[in-house]
């Protein structure tokens, strides 16, 4: 029977070394993961190299992965895991178990690369649609460490955080939109269902109308005969603003605008401080090192106009400079973030002061948001009430004067 040479982690992390006998290559794979070994080589003893064995992929063609995949994967990974599973092992047992096709064909592609040797984080960046290269370096970082039951902690506690404030964008965004297609619609009631009606009846009593009645009997004319066209010219114009917006210039000019916006503006800084800070603050934790977490952490910064700002201060820290000087530097950070930067630089703790800022900004992101919704909630109903005001003054002004002249 042959004899293989392999080198892996037992569950405290300890690295292991030594041979064992079985009748393949996957089938000592298999004895070492049943061992509870996080494996990283094995090879047959005294064999020679032969030709590349050729790895059967799993067809993607019919499932489209994506990152929607990622959370509920690690989700299920690390309740296996912390039940003692070893990571391959609780792989494999996912490529069987798991109901949800998508999730499964992301764990049987896995268990494939896994049940050739490779080590998770490897595995793992053959899929680069689910796990993006922070996740990649973080579940790396814990394999090296033997910490990875710490490390998917941190990380699913990360992305649950970023769920959630996409959901709390997202909540807060449909009120606003729901009470807009509600004015939207009982104006365009008005304007082409009850106003034409009263218009003939106008005309069929030969009154002159006021002021206010004309505008909007010229204005529901006007929307009647060119609407169509507006709305197709403002259709194409937004089709064309989105394709611009999508290039790198259109981004970094949009990006800029966003930023002079009263309420827009401070929102943007406030994602960015959140962005950095829980970012940083989650790979400094699990051991990667400064230089690459801070470039990670620029690729998560959404506003062009911080990125770059922040791609410079990065470019600073290396050179020697300390992170918070270097961040004043770039005038996206406000001062009382940046005090607190230096504070933990200068105590040699910075990871506490990041966590610090981000459960800070996570509440002032919060109170935003619903500030944002009581404005923009405001404003459509000024608008609504405003409009249908006007709306029912010229009716009822068109009719007084209407009355009054057929009575003389």
């Amino acid at each position: 029977m042959p004899r293989f040479t392999y080198s892996a982690r037992d569950r405290a992390g300890k690295a292991v070394a030594d041979t064992l006998e079985a009748p393949s290559r996957k089938d000592a794979l298999r004895l070492l993961t049943a061992r509870g070994l996080q494996v990283t080589t094995v090879s047959e003893s005294g064999a020679t190299a032969g030709p590349a064995k050729q790895v059967v992929s799993v067809d993607t063609r019919v499932i489209t992965l994506n990152r929607k995949q990622r959370l509920p994967f690690l989700e299920a990974l690390r309740d296996l895991v912390t039940s003692g599973m070893s990571a391959g092992e609780a792989v494999r047992l996912l490529s069987v178990r798991i109901k949800d096709p998508g999730l499964r064909l992301l764990c049987t592609g896995l268990w494939e690369r896994l049940s050739e040797g490779a080590p998770l984080s490897r595995a793992m960046a053959a899929f680069p649609a689910v796990f993006d290269g922070s996740t990649l370096s973080l579940i790396q970082a814990g394999e090296a460490t033997g910490s990875l039951q710490d490390t998917l902690e941190r990380l699913i506690a990360h992305l649950n955080e970023q769920r959630d404030l996409r959901t709390q964008l997202l909540t807060a965004l449909a009120y606003p939109c729901l009470l807009m297609a509600v004015a939207g619609g009982l104006v365009l009631f008005f304007l082409f269902f009850l106003l034409p009606r009263l218009q003939a009846l106008f005309n069929s009593l030969h009154g002159e109308l006021p002021l206010s009645t004309r505008i909007l009997v010229a204005s529901s004319s006007f929307a009647l005969h060119y609407g169509a066209f507006f709305v197709i010219a403002a259709g194409l114009g937004a089709i064309a603003f989105w394709r611009w917006r999508q290039t790198e210039v259109g981004r970094e000019a949009t990006d800029a605008w966003l930023l002079r916006l009263p309420l827009f503006g401070g929102f943007a800084v406030s994602q960015t401080v959140l962005a950095f800070s829980q970012t940083l603050g989650v790979l400094l934790a699990n051991g990667i090192t400064a230089a690459e977490a801070l470039r990670m952490t620029e690729r998560q910064i959404g506003n062009r106009v911080h990125r770059r700002a922040f791609h410079g201060a990065t470019d600073r820290v290396l050179e020697g400079e300390a992170l918070s000087s270097a961040l004043a530097r770039t005038g996206c950070f406000p001062d009382l973030v940046l005090d607190r930067l230096a504070v933990g630089e200068n105590t040699g703790n910075i990871v506490p002061s990041l966590g610090e800022i981000a459960r800070n900004y996570r509440r002032i992101i919060s109170s935003q948001l619903n500030l944002f919704v009581k404005v923009i909630a405001t404003v459509v109903l000024l608008a609504v009430f405003v409009i249908v005001g006007f709306i029912a003054f010229a009716i009822v002004s068109a009719v007084f004067k209407v009355s009054a002249s057929f009575k003389m």
